[in-house]
């Protein structure tokens, strides 16, 4: 599960406060933000570059070692982009193509393609991140189609399909890019319609939300998360994603993206070469095995290799992991990370996973949902080099996986804070929005002493504890997320956002040299948690929407909101005309915390349904707009980015006059568009070579 940071106001000195030396400038001011875009209702968008500092000092074989897992993570990128509309890529062609030929196009209409097309780049398709709603090509059809013409004239290549004209796919395409009503919604979990059906992503096609649940109930769904559930001829059936074994002698055939994971696995076989232990290069051979075979057993064999190993220094994610696509909350999307490890800061940081045992027996729920002998749980800080697919260009602020429950209860977990994401977070956030928001000075001065280091906490409780906690009930046939479709990741995150709440109280924190002491830290983390959840995230939802699709953004007004109706703890005010959420008693606000605490997890245990559902739609669900609407009024003045999208360093290899790599350079390319443009044409390079393997 991933902590996204969506507040306007982020941490500041990131961990300055348990650094001896003090904080390193650079002779030369760097460039972090590199433009802000919007369109309509999408945006503002930030675009900043993503520093990579610390590359320089790795060994020769951890930067080969880390060049060549960016090269896979990129091979498979399209998988993630294809997963969300099943037209997404054939968009991106089109707008690509435009962008690369603007010769003889009108000027204000190349503009706005260009527009669009920085924000697909971003959300990886043509639906906003935030609210998951199709955003369309603000110029005409009639323009686009004619500078589709003009850049075919100046030689840009379009595929199409078997018989088809450029007209006839432009027809085809229009309403995927120009009509806001149709497929309007990525992912659709608002009650009473169906999840599926009104859901536009590509993770089931021709089906509704009652046949999948009926079919996978009667067992007949194996790959639940590596697959796209298809009616034909009026059956279900998966498609698996894999490169399939055949080529090797196998008996397993190339499934869906067969090339793009034949192409990860080509970089991910160049990279095993040079693991930093037998334990890492066996992991990369579980991981191959996995996507040639598409069998979920091997992934769950490459999971446990995975959270065993600690020892290196470069680690990275890989795979069909989080599942936020998919309102079931089954079907995991492709995403890669690839980072190496801060040493220093996660000596610190692992005394929260090294004390695991005591704040497991020091949560608030029943004694049957407590984990009993909680090994120590690893807790990296890391630097990100690459993120893809689904973890990039928006990126999260931290990490715990595996999300397999059983994994995670029989072999433990992996937390990590992404340090350079949040660093450059820090380095474009205005501090403006402290100041419009909290109520009065006081809170704003304990923001600036405390919040960084709150904020801190959070995310170090939230991924280390959080989500590695708790058990299942044994009444529990099935994983809770199949138990609680629809709503598994709002309660998921809520359960975390809760146990960083409640054990921010607990001294041992103090005693570890984590926090000078509680009772500050505690006001700055439920200050924020309550002005963020109450006012500013509310910023991110655009005139003519009243209700809230993104589970993180759910997850922290159904906390709020609750605490608000049900825990004398919370009041809302007005001062000179404007609207303000204030924390009145924080010993109160922290009983409420443990009795919804106590609830979200008897619900996830026990697969409570009806329960958790009640929860969200009263509390985490629809919005009040006319607060939304002051919200929006007030931020117009101030320097703000819905959300931020990054350009990550560019790693080029330094070859010797025999070819061999003999050094690896970091570089920063401080351009979204030849970054993006990079990626495509690499990964049609990638997929011609892979062709030729699997024939």
């Amino acid at each position: 599960m991933k902590q996204f940071l969506f507040f306007a106001l982020i941490m500041s000195q990131l961990f300055a406060q348990y650094m001896d030396k003090p904080k390193q400038t650079t002779s030369m001011e760097r460039k972090y933000t590199i433009e802000k875009i919007q369109m309509g209702d999408v945006g503002p968008v930030r675009i900043v570059q993503l520093y990579a500092d610390g590359f320089e000092k790795l060994s020769l074989k951890e930067k080969i070692f880390t060049y060549y897992l960016c090269q896979a993570a990129i091979a498979a990128r399209d998988i993630a982009i294809d997963q969300r509309h099943h037209s997404a890529l054939e968009v991106r062609d089109l707008i690509e193509a435009v962008y690369t030929h603007p010769q003889e196009i009108e000027k204000k209409v190349y503009d706005q393609i260009a527009l669009y097309t920085k924000l697909f780049w971003v959300n990886n398709s043509q639906y906003d991140n935030i609210t998951s709603r199709k955003f369309v090509m603000p110029c005409s059809f009639e323009e686009f189609s004619s500078a589709v013409k003009s850049a075919v004239k100046n030689g840009a290549q379009i595929s199409l399909r078997a018989g088809e004209s450029l007209d006839q796919k432009l027809a085809r395409l229009k309403p995927f890019m120009f009509d806001a009503k149709f497929e309007s919604v990525q992912t659709n979990k608002t009650p009473g319609e169906d999840m599926i059906a009104a859901s536009a992503n590509n993770l089931y096609d021709g089906t509704t939300f009652a046949e999948v649940d009926a079919w996978a109930k009667a067992g007949h769904e194996k790959n639940g998360l590596n697959s796209k559930v298809v009616k034909e001829n009026g059956q279900l059936t998966e498609k698996v994603y894999r490169a399939g074994n055949k080529h090797l002698g196998g008996t397993v055939a190339p499934g869906m993206y067969a090339e793009d994971l034949q192409s990860a696995i080509l970089y991910l076989a160049k990279a095993k070469e040079y693991a930093g232990n037998p334990q890492q290069a066996q992991n990369l051979d579980k991981l191959i095995k996995f996507y040639q075979t598409g069998d979920l057993n091997d992934w769950r064999e490459y999971n446990i290799g995975w959270v065993k190993e600690t020892e290196s220094k470069i680690d990275m994610i890989h795979g069909f992991i989080e599942v936020y696509l998919d309102a079931r909350g089954a079907k995991g999307q492709y995403e890669s990370v690839i980072d190496f490890a801060n040493p220093e800061l996660t000596e610190l940081f692992q005394k929260v996973g090294s004390n695991a045992q005591y704040f497991e027996d020091r949560m608030p729920w029943a004694e049957q949902y407590k984990k009993k002998d909680v090994k120590p749980l690893k807790y990296t800080v890391i630097n990100v080099v690459v993120e893809t697919g689904d973890a990039g260009p928006v990126s999260a602020i931290g990490i715990n996986l595996p999300n397999e429950q059983d994994v995670r209860e029989q072999y433990g977990s992996k937390s990590v804070t992404l340090y350079n994401i949040v660093d450059a977070y820090d380095k474009t956030g205005g501090k403006d929005i402290l100041k419009e928001f909290a109520y009065d000075q006081k809170e704003i001065e304990m923001a600036e002493k405390y919040g960084s280091l709150a904020d801190n906490m959070h995310t170090a409780l939230h991924e280390v504890l959080g989500h590695a906690s708790g058990k299942v009930s044994p009444n529990l046939k099935t994983e809770p997320q199949a138990a609680l479709p629809g709503y598994y990741s709002t309660l998921e995150e809520a359960r975390a956002d809760l146990v960083a709440m409640w054990h921010i109280w607990d001294q041992k924190l103090v005693e570890a040299g984590l926090v000078p002491n509680t009772a500050d830290v505690v006001k700055a983390m439920y200050d924020k948690e309550v002005r963020n959840a109450g006012m500013v995230q509310l910023q991110r939802v655009p005139k003519g929407h009243s209700q809230l699709e993104e589970d993180h953004m759910k997850n922290r007004q159904l906390i709020v909101h609750w605490l608000w109706k049900n825990a004398d703890c919370i009041e809302r005010l007005q001062k000179e005309g404007k609207t303000y959420f204030r924390v009145t008693s924080y010993e109160k606000m922290r009983v409420g915390v443990g009795k919804l605490l106590t609830e979200i997890q008897r619900i996830k245990s026990e697969g409570d349904l009806p329960a958790i559902k009640a929860l969200v739609d009263a509390y985490g669900l629809k919005i009040d707009t006319a607060l939304r609407d002051e919200v929006l009024a007030r931020m117009e003045k101030l320097d703000r980015a819905v959300y931020t999208g990054f350009v990550m360093p560019k790693l080029e290899p330094v070859n010797d006059a025999q070819g061999a790599i003999t050094d690896v350079n970091v570089t920063y390319p401080l351009d979204l568009a030849k970054q993006m443009l990079e990626y495509s044409a690499f990964v049609k390079a990638e997929k011609e070579k892979a062709r030729k393997v699997l024939k």
